[in-house]
């Protein structure tokens, strides 16, 4: 958020039951407020007995509905844009989507915590040694080397084309999964004369750090570095980019949902608590509280 105490950008792959909550009291409190992230592709699967003040069975997608239009009474902005990345700034905190860059004075991570595996027999030998996870920790370490990203959608792609500021032997390997990139993304890799291979990864080639793959063709191509990219960008992802402490893959929180990065707050799944919607709306609310009080502190100058 900038210099007007805007709250900025609640962060989430989807807009859940937290992500709202916490939108809702930010909203009520006057802060100008952005709930960004994909709509929920399985919230309205799954029926919820036990939540308080319902009777009667509500659907996961009925209760969001409800809790997006009461966010939006309170003049939260709802923008389903798929997150790709957060970054500390000068001011304070960027939000990168698919669409566009939100600035932000405080963040609330209340994302999802999977990673998918690439199914590499020895990913976990080179891990630090070659494979990494995240562009803007480890980028620079990898100056005019050859670096691969592993991944199939617009969170690869993005992740490839920040690694040409650093170098510019950048590829892209799917692991033969298709490719899910927007045609804006694909004619950026085209721009950038970045490379897509749709083969399969066996294995990782190497001594004490990564030299190479080999594909289950039984072609072999020498990199120096690996960037795993799969998917979407999960709560793990952020936390790395941003410094925050874990547990595992967790971010770690305290009891009011602060992480160790003043500004940056987590609540709902990726903190590891219960994992019911009840309590993810109670760390909502608690994470608003407290990003509020970090912007009259900190924003409002």
């Amino acid at each position: 958020m900038g210099a007007n105490g805007s709250l900025g950008h609640i962060t989430t792959p989807h807009q859940g039951h937290h992500t709202t909550s916490a939108g809702i009291y930010a909203g009520r409190a006057g802060i100008a407020t952005t709930v960004i992230g994909c709509a929920p592709k399985v919230a309205g699967d799954y029926h919820i007995d036990n939540y308080f003040g319902f009777p009667e069975t509500i659907s996961g997608g009925e209760l969001v509905e409800r809790g997006i239009k009461q966010a939006k009474r309170f003049g939260v902005t709802i923008r389903e844009e798929r997150v790709m990345g957060v970054h500390q700034t000068a001011e304070g905190f960027e939000v990168q989507s698919e669409q566009g860059h939100y600035p932000a004075c405080a963040i609330v991570l209340a994302t999802g915590v999977s990673r998918i595996r690439p199914g590499i027999k020895n990913l976990d030998q080179f891990e630090g040694s070659g494979v990494s996870y995240c562009v803007s920790c480890d980028g620079f370490f990898f100056r005019n080397k050859t670096v691969m990203v592993l991944g199939e959608g617009n969170y690869a792609a993005n992740q490839a084309l920040e690694l040409k500021q650093y170098t510019p032997e950048v590829s892209i390997c799917t692991q033969t999964k298709p490719l899910q990139m927007t045609p804006e993304f694909s004619a950026k890799l085209r721009e950038a004369g970045i490379a897509v291979n749709q083969e399969k990864i066996e294995r990782l080639v190497g001594g004490d750090t990564l030299e190479g793959v080999a594909f289950v063709s039984g072609a072999q191509t020498a990199i120096d570095g690996l960037f795993i990219a799969m998917g979407q960008a999960s709560a793990a992802d952020f936390a790395m980019t941003l410094g925050l402490e874990r547990n595992g893959e967790f971010i770690q929180a305290d009891d009011l949902q602060q992480t160790n990065i003043p500004g940056v707050f987590a609540a709902g799944d990726c903190v590891g608590r219960f994992l019911q919607i009840s309590v993810a709306v109670g760390e909502g609310a608690l994470a608003s509280r407290a990003a509020i009080r970090h912007i009259k502190s900190q924003c409002r100058k």
